[in-house]
């Protein structure tokens, strides 16, 4: 069976908009305290869900493990 956008239910869309704000969300915050470009994350979240959220847990979480590391 094959669902487009035509068919999506309303809370379909809405469970879609409460997804992306809610990892934007927390992808700004955490970039805010972790100095990693917070608006180029919260926009990013915004756009796409979840690929955003795995790449910053691989890319910034690890350089920040390792910045903590070498002090």
């Amino acid at each position: 069976m094959r669902i487009d956008s035509d068919h999506l239910p309303i809370w379909g869309w809405i469970l879609i908009a409460i997804i992306l704000f809610v990892q934007s969300s927390w992808l700004f915050k955490d970039a805010q305290e972790n100095n990693a470009n917070p608006w180029i994350w919260g926009i990013w979240g915004l756009i796409q869900a979840p690929t955003p959220f795995i790449i910053y847990l691989f890319v910034v979480k690890k350089i920040h493990k390792k910045n903590e590391r070498s002090s």
